[in-house]
């Protein structure tokens, strides 16, 4: 059995996030993966913890939860490609690959000759995707980009947050990096696109994409509220702009999401909480009407919520067919049946820590299902296979390399 992608050979020569974001994506799906790192230290986000993997004795290990959370699937090669050798082992790599993926800064690469045209050059069926905090052109197109002022100039953090006149009110990034998630998956998306093309014309293809555009698209209903009106919207805290209620409510023992997407959800949730008169309300019976008057209204949604505990809500609203649910933290994320019924978690073998925990690809395909996955390289773990297989180097050219700090 093979990966959907199976043949597909991807050169990742990105690091943090982003880029690991979409090669680990296509890795999953069958791709094989080869990640070019730096001698010595390889990928950045190698040494970003604690925490770390721990081995048999409980001892932290050299890979850290956040490097390990974006290169499963992977080969990793080390290459100074700062050197000449260095670089013509990159091209002769690039000329028997499919996809290269890169984050350096604009033209960065050009003067190692592994930028989009020279490696063209040697392989015109190459999909390159380059990814930037502001693109290839533009004003801002040689400032680096990180995921946190990018949820920031992208607007964002001017939509997450209480108000300023509410108990810690400002501004608030989310709290996992999604600007550099959503730049991997459109890198992904960009990609499958380009493979087709290239399929279909024997021609590759340059791929531009840069976190503040793809933070500006993922604005989505937001970006339309202030396009459609001029008005730019505000912080609502957990508030939904354009349904109420929907957001979170206290309840006798904690919280509670409760999210009516219509109106016939709100006339069962009246009836449950024993606000009956409510949904024959003008005011509040129809979703329009609650969004103009939701100030009137989620005052008494507080007061009916907090008479019974969270579990004793979700128990009544379920039965009611009111979608809600309990705010879990990460513990009970993964304690829930269903999480667990999914398999989002499972277990790879890695030959430093034994065994190392990994969050499923949440795609389930029937006919080429995702198997067989393995854990995230150490660094330079498959320098030698790569070089031999692939780059069709013996063991004395590998040492020659090896020997001059190449590798």
């Amino acid at each position: 059995m093979t990966g959907a992608l199976g043949g597909i050979r991807v050169l990742d020569l990105s690091r943090v996030l982003a880029g690991p974001w979409a090669s680990q994506t296509l890795a999953d799906l069958g791709a094989e993966v080869i990640k070019i790192e730096r001698p010595g230290n390889g990928d950045d986000t190698r040494g970003w913890g604690p925490p770390y993997a721990r081995d048999a004795a409980g001892n932290d290990t050299s890979e850290a939860a956040y490097y390990l959370s974006a290169n499963r699937g992977k080969k990793s090669l080390t290459v100074d490609m700062t050197t000449p050798e260095g670089q013509q082992v990159i091209r002769d790599l690039a000329a028997k690959s499919d996809v290269v993926i890169e984050n350096f800064k604009v033209g960065g690469l050009a003067k190692y000759g592994l930028d989009y045209a020279s490696l063209k050059a040697v392989n015109e069926r190459l999909v390159y995707c380059s990814i930037t905090g502001f693109g290839q052109d533009g004003p801002y197109a040689k400032r680096a980009g990180y995921d946190f002022m990018i949820q920031a100039m992208g607007g964002l953090m001017s939509l997450t947050g209480a108000p300023d006149h509410e108990p810690g009110g400002q501004p608030m990034k989310v709290g996992v990096a999604v600007a550099d998630i959503f730049t991997g998956l459109y890198a992904t998306i960009g990609i499958l696109a380009a493979l087709r093309h290239r399929d279909a014309t024997g021609v590759g293809q340059y791929i531009d994409l840069a976190l503040l555009d793809v933070q500006t698209a993922i604005l989505a209903n937001q970006a339309m509220n202030y396009l459609t009106t001029g008005n730019a919207p505000g912080r609502l805290g957990n508030a939904h702009p354009n349904i109420v209620p929907y957001e979170a409510f206290p309840t006798a023992d904690g919280y509670i999401i409760l999210a009516v997407g219509n109106d016939s959800q709100f006339a069962s949730f009246c009836k449950v909480a024993g606000m009956e008169d409510a949904s024959a309300d003008p005011r509040f019976a129809t979703n329009r009407a609650r969004v103009a008057n939701r100030t009137d209204l989620v005052p008494m949604v507080r007061q009916a919520m907090v008479q019974k505990t969270t579990d004793d809500w979700i128990a009544i609203l379920e039965k009611a067919n009111v979608p809600c649910g309990p705010i879990n933290t990460l513990d009970r994320v993964f304690e829930n049946p269903q999480v667990k019924h999914r398999g989002t978690v499972k277990y790879l073998d890695h030959p430093l820590a034994g065994r190392v925990p990994t969050v499923a690809n949440p795609l389930k395909l029937s006919q080429t299902p995702i198997f067989d996955e393995t854990a995230p390289p150490t660094l330079g773990q498959h320098s030698e296979a790569v070089l031999r297989d692939i780059g069709g180097l013996d063991d004395e050219q590998i040492e020659r390399l090896r020997a001059a700090g190449v590798i």
